[in-house]
């Protein structure tokens, strides 16, 4: 985020935003040497990856025009990010469904929403699914982070948070 748009978020001085920008660069040097490598690689295959080697074109990243560019070196960060979340929980799904089918679960997947799964379980399998998915999702690719999971329960969505 620029600073003209986390001081119009935040109420604040667009100096002020800058210093936030700045001091959180400062604290967490590995996140702007991230971002950088990932315009550098757009820039010289024009595209970006993810974990799993998910290609996204950005073919607009060498682009004259600095809003179009701007845009490009966006999506050159972020798709690596959030297409590598999505990859996982891809993994995460297939694994899972496997799982429920071969060990003859009655559980069924719902749907997925951003990084969370909904089931339907019935109770006498509410204890031994909770663990299965937490096994799925967490060891779902191997990454030097742990990935983890928080599981809820209830007899709706809304209960389950």
């Amino acid at each position: 985020m620029s600073a003209f748009g986390l001081a119009k978020q935040l109420g604040i001085s667009r100096r002020e935003a800058q210093t936030f920008i700045d001091t959180y660069f400062e604290r967490y040097p590995g996140i702007r040497t991230f971002m950088d490598a990932c315009i550098a690689e757009a820039r010289e295959k024009m595209y970006v990856t993810t974990l799993l080697g998910r290609r996204c074109a950005i073919p607009e990243i060498n682009s004259k025009n600095g809003a179009v560019r701007g845009y490009a070196e966006r999506n050159a960060i972020n798709y690596p990010v959030q297409g590598s979340a999505a990859d996982i929980i891809k993994v995460a799904m297939v694994n899972i469904a496997h799982r429920l089918a071969k060990e003859g679960y009655k559980t069924r997947m719902l749907l997925q929403v951003h990084d969370e799964l909904v089931f339907d379980v019935p109770e006498g399998e509410l204890e031994r699914v909770t663990a299965l998915v937490t096994e799925e999702m967490e060891g779902a690719v191997d990454v030097s982070v742990p990935l983890l999971v928080e599981v809820g329960s209830g007899l709706n969505w809304r209960e389950a948070h």
